[in-house]
């Protein structure tokens, strides 16, 4: 029973994210980028508060996944490395904390390119 909690926690939260981003498109005038940049900036504001680790812990990938979650992960990333190597870590933790990410989707996206074509309009 605990897993459909996990479950509905993560599709909920998520959920409402997402429907967050689709108001704001849908009911300002942000374009899309910029309401990218937003979410990410919010999950690093969120992060260095502290709030963001506790949305983890009851959403997990419902938190994590968005770009709120990456936002967190770099936040994450810069404390961890400053704590650990000092003024440096500001540089580094980001590009640590995130290179797994980072590199999955250059290659998911480079294999894409390889094997499929685009479909142009004529």
């Amino acid at each position: 029973m605990d897993i459909l909690l996990d479950y509905f926690m993560a599709f909920a939260v998520g959920g409402i994210l997402c429907v967050i981003a689709q108001l704001l498109i849908d009911k300002t005038a942000l374009t899309p980028a910029r309401i990218l940049v937003a979410y990410v900036v919010a999950g690093v504001i969120l992060g260095a508060v502290g709030f963001y680790e506790k949305l983890v812990e009851v959403a997990g990938a419902g938190a994590t996944t968005p770009l709120t979650g990456f936002g967190f992960l770099i936040s994450e990333g810069v404390r961890e490395a400053v704590d650990k190597e000092g003024l440096i870590g500001v540089l580094k933790g980001p590009m640590t904390a995130a290179s797994a990410g980072i590199t999955a989707a250059l290659v998911f996206g480079l294999l894409a390119a390889l094997f499929f074509r685009d479909k142009r309009k004529k």
